[in-house]
């Protein structure tokens, strides 16, 4: 069997080892951290977030990615069913997808009301301002890709039968879409980043390349012990990724 490039490529194999420390870190001194992982169909969400957990304890992080909420769950506070996934002292948690279909994909694809989309966007700063003074740390990453690379994407899903399990109904309308997902995701940019909880957009037409980036971009903004003389090389592309 190929091995995946996270096993063979130095480079990959140095961000993973970081990481592993860096779990280590966390679990040693009780802090919690969260990564929201966001962006358009197929702009690689889930590939970055197997390389993350690539090589770390299994029993310190947790992946969340909720499907459509029940009857129950649609009648609740709309964060209530994300909230029982929060990271406890010592844990890391990758959301696929989080609260923020409410700000994107829900409204665009009429699956909210406009009431609901801002409800959503008067309560969720506030939300993650709580969250952040309790001690979490928040990133935020959009991964974007153009028209042409999801174009082409969107392809590989239908002709892959490896990828086939991936296909939704929000896929089949994502390029017709395109502008309407555009003017909510800058929407949501200028209303949901801020100083505490930016946004960090990740050019994501390179697959590899942007989950380089977002690893280094973690391993940069948190410390941990032996960190050490390794920081230079942590230091994200700022060709790549940059925060709005």
């Amino acid at each position: 069997m190929k091995l995946l490039n996270s096993e063979t490529d130095p480079e990959y194999i140095n961000l993973q080892t970081e990481m592993v420390w860096l779990q280590q870190h966390i679990k040693e001194s009780n802090q919690k951290v969260m990564v929201l992982f966001e962006g358009r169909d197929t702009a690689g969400k889930g590939g970055a977030i197997m390389r993350f957990i690539r090589f770390l304890n299994p029993r310190l992080f947790k992946v969340v990615a909720l499907s459509k909420p029940t009857e129950k769950e649609a009648g609740q506070w709309y964060f209530q069913r994300y909230i029982e996934h929060l990271p406890g002292p010592g844990e890391m948690v990758f959301f696929d997808r989080s609260w923020y279909n409410r700000a994107v994909v829900e409204p665009v694809m009429g699956f909210c009301t406009k009431e609901q989309h801002e409800l959503f966007n008067q309560q969720v700063i506030q939300l993650e301002n709580m969250l952040i003074d309790d001690g979490l740390h928040l990133f935020k990453f959009w991964f974007s890709i153009n028209i042409d690379e999801q174009k082409k994407r969107l392809e590989e899903r239908v002709h892959n039968p490896l990828k086939q399990w991936k296909l939704s109904g929000v896929d089949a309308q994502a390029q017709a879409k395109w502008q309407d997902f555009t003017l909510h995701k800058e929407k949501m940019f200028k209303i949901t980043s801020t100083q505490k909880s930016p946004w960090i957009v990740i050019n994501g037409n390179d697959r590899e390349i942007a989950r380089r980036e977002a690893m280094r971009y973690i391993l940069n903004h948190l410390d941990y012990e032996k960190k050490g003389n390794t920081s230079e090389r942590l230091i994200p592309d700022n060709s790549i990724i940059k925060k709005v």
